[in-house]
């Protein structure tokens, strides 16, 4: 290996420590016992194992059991129903070409040009008044609708490199364009489909800031925002490590899809050419 190349690999070998030393942090006070944390010697690795300790206390002190079916539930229903949504779009200004197409995907991509904090307040008010606020529907709707943009941007993308004449073939053998969408252009885009559905599925487990605007009830509540509740008194009794350790465990089932999807995830990021 040349010089040259030497150099690239430890530049490479200090940006992946750099970037994963947070990582490190959290994992290291997360496990160590909640009494033997100290914020001036929080990079020194913990001398004992209290991950088990500090995931039961911050159990007790919280109702994350009672959030994750919640939290489940939105990750899947709005990410579907969005992926379906996006891909209607994009069949439509495509395939179908419809008529001032790039206006009308220009008017859906427009919801993420607006930073989303800017819409808590009329949403709160819009939810009062129609009793939304509160209610597992209510909470699909804003996730549903917050991620149709992307998954619209990844169906346009992906519609645009299939074969015109594959929809002019299904035509000619008397298909709907429904059907068409249905049994072609749907199981042609699954890949797609399923990339798109993983990252939303990881932006609606995240969720912070819809889950502490628009619920308050434990059953509704999505989970971060149920955890949220240990960091407020951070400072007023509750240790560190526990807050860590919950949300170190609260965060695997993202961390395992994209470990067991990787490649569909990748070939999927691959085939909607951004």
């Amino acid at each position: 290996m040349g010089v040259g190349g030497a150099a690239r690999r430890g530049l490479l070998v200090v940006l992946g420590l750099v970037w994963l030393f947070p990582t490190y942090l959290i994992v290291a006070n997360a496990v160590r016992p909640a009494d033997d944390y100290d914020p001036s010697d929080a990079v020194k690795p913990p001398s004992s194992m209290g991950l088990f300790d500090n995931i039961s206390e911050a159990w007790s002190r919280t109702s994350v059991g009672d959030t994750l079916l919640s939290t489940l539930g939105y990750s899947v229903v709005s990410p579907a129903l969005a992926v379906l949504l996006g891909a209607l779009a994009g069949y439509a200004i495509v395939v179908l070409r419809l008529k001032h197409g790039f206006a009308w995907f220009v008017v859906i991509f427009a919801g993420t040009i607006v930073p989303f904090q800017m819409l808590l307040v009329p949403l709160f008010v819009g939810y009062s008044k129609v009793s939304l606020y509160d209610d597992h529907v209510g909470l699909v709707l804003i996730y549903t609708a917050t991620s149709v943009p992307l998954a619209a941007l990844v169906m346009r993308n992906f519609f645009g490199s299939v074969a015109v004449s594959i929809f002019e073939a299904a035509r000619l053998d008397g298909a709907s364009t429904f059907r068409i969408f249905w049994r072609i252009y749907l199981p042609l885009s699954s890949a797609a489909l399923a990339a798109v559905f993983i990252l939303e599925f990881t932006y609606v487990w995240n969720d912070l800031l819809f889950g502490l605007t628009l619920s308050q009830s434990e059953t509704v509540r999505p989970v971060w925002a149920e955890l949220s509740a240990l960091t407020t008194d951070v400072y007023a009794g509750t240790p560190v490590p526990i807050a860590l350790a919950a949300g170190l465990v609260v965060s695997l089932p993202t961390v395992v899809l994209f470990l067991a999807t990787q490649r569909l995830f990748t070939r999927g990021l691959t085939l909607a050419q951004f």
